[in-house]
């Protein structure tokens, strides 16, 4: 399998995940509307279903959204192969301190903590591993760039 088949398949999973979660979410959010107007009784799960799954979307969708290299940029030096490698080195730096570590940390914490969210009563710990996913997916986006631009 070469790396173009191995994120074609990634990016089958992520576009099929993202499009389950905005499914989800716009469900979660119509049915908070008609309980709430119509039927004078607002659901409290909703609420929270929805909240939750737009931080899935929007980490997910942002790691997505850079493999697709989708994401701004601002071309201020030119493009040779050191910059290029240079600003792989950044994102990867990032994604990993900032993502998969602190994320990890974050979520070894609350589920720790045995933190549960009010309605849902889902673990915090479970809301919280989209960071480290969205890490991991940014890492291996980032190789595969520099992997694809070598070849």
């Amino acid at each position: 399998m070469t790396v173009g088949d191995l994120k074609r398949r990634v990016d089958r999973g992520v576009e099929l995940t993202l499009a389950m979660l905005m499914s989800a979410m716009v469900l979660a959010v119509l049915w908070q509307v008609a309980t709430r107007y119509l039927l004078r009784d607002p659901s409290s799960l909703t609420e929270e279903l929805a909240r939750f799954g737009l931080i899935w979307l929007g980490l997910l969708g942002a790691s997505y959204g850079f493999g697709r290299r989708a994401h701004l940029a601002v071309d201020l030096l030119p493009r040779n192969r050191v910059v290029e490698l240079a600003v792989a080195a950044s994102v990867v730096s990032f994604a990993v301190l900032v993502l998969i570590v602190g994320g990890v940390r974050l979520v070894n914490a609350t589920l720790a903590l045995g933190q549960s969210s009010p309605a849902l009563q889902l673990e915090r710990g479970y809301i919280h591993l989209a960071l480290p996913l969205a890490g991991a997916l940014v890492v291996f986006y980032a190789i595969e760039a520099v992997v694809e631009r070598k070849s």
